[in-house]
């Protein structure tokens, strides 16, 4: 195995959830040695927050495998956008961008829509845009605070999920990132951390009623990862800092949490539906 850095530079970034092409080290999006096998030939997946960290290394995984991909983005992330689907390309599969803002139910309606109509179905369904904000004292947080969280790392969920169902059919598939947070809690992190409790709590029910239908529907509860949302987020030392406190003692890459979603979306868990993977550097929770 590659050595992975233990130790980041301090950095710092002003804007909600970070760009991707301004942070140091850049984030490993897939591993040079990654052999894809036709796990996702054929398929076409949408992922919502594809333009950077988790969600570019898995439209990456994804087309390696075979499958089509079309991401979301916010208009600020134009840079990491084009970036993104230059790599999906470069893997000779079809790339739909869609730039909008998933706080809009007409856009959550749309992004479906559109990659329906462009790539020709909808097999594989990654919701995985989120944002998060440090707060010390939960009494300071507004209920704009709560209401925007909910709207990005919850409802736009809930609303791209209920449009995708009017095309999922049989051995498809829903994923849904989570958090270690919804498991142990975060005290700087608590309307992120409610809302991926929130995401839990769903993945679980609505696994139940599509089992029926034969659509499979889990998430992944990553640990400390190297992504945009992390410089975003805290200051320059805490950057510095994460990842120590796990049990590998460093962040994880992007490109070692993008694996568990190929495997969820890929027949070899045909079998596995309303569970959670958790590729967390080593803490076990009581899941």
């Amino acid at each position: 195995m590659e050595n992975k850095p233990t130790t980041l530079p301090p950095q710092a970034q002003d804007q909600q959830p970070g760009i991707e092409q301004e942070m140091t080290p850049q984030p490993e999006y897939i591993r040079p040695g990654y052999k894809g096998s036709e796990k996702l030939q054929g398929k076409v997946a949408l992922i919502t927050g594809g333009d950077s960290g988790i969600g570019r290394a898995v439209a990456v995984h994804f087309a390696r495998e075979g499958a089509d991909v079309a991401f979301t983005y916010l208009p600020e992330e134009e840079q990491d956008a084009y970036a993104t689907r230059q790599l999906v390309e470069a893997e000779g599969r079809r790339c739909l961008t869609l730039s909008g803002d998933l706080r809009d139910p007409q856009f959550c309606q749309s992004i479906v829509d559109q990659t329906v109509q462009e790539l020709g179905q909808l097999n594989i369904l990654v919701n995985n845009a989120a944002e998060q904000f440090v707060n010390q004292n939960v009494a300071d947080i507004a209920d704009e605070q709560w209401l925007d969280t909910f709207q990005v790392n919850f409802f736009s969920f809930v609303r791209v999920t209920r449009a995708a169902l009017a095309h999922l059919q049989e051995g498809d598939s829903i994923i849904n990132t989570s958090s270690i947070n919804a498991y142990r809690g975060n005290q700087q992190l608590v309307d992120y951390t409610s809302t991926k409790g929130a995401i839990t709590a769903y993945t679980r029910s609505i696994a139940q009623q599509l089992a029926e239908k034969k659509i499979r529907v889990n998430s992944v509860a990553p640990g400390p990862i190297w992504t945009p949302l992390i410089p975003a987020t805290f200051p320059p030392d805490k950057v510095a800092a994460f990842g120590k406190d796990t049990t590998m003692k460093r962040p994880g890459q992007p490109s070692e949490v993008a694996p568990a979603y190929v495997f969820l979306a890929s027949e070899d868990a045909s079998y596995i539906t309303g569970q959670a993977i958790h590729p967390n550097g080593g803490e076990v929770l009581n899941t």
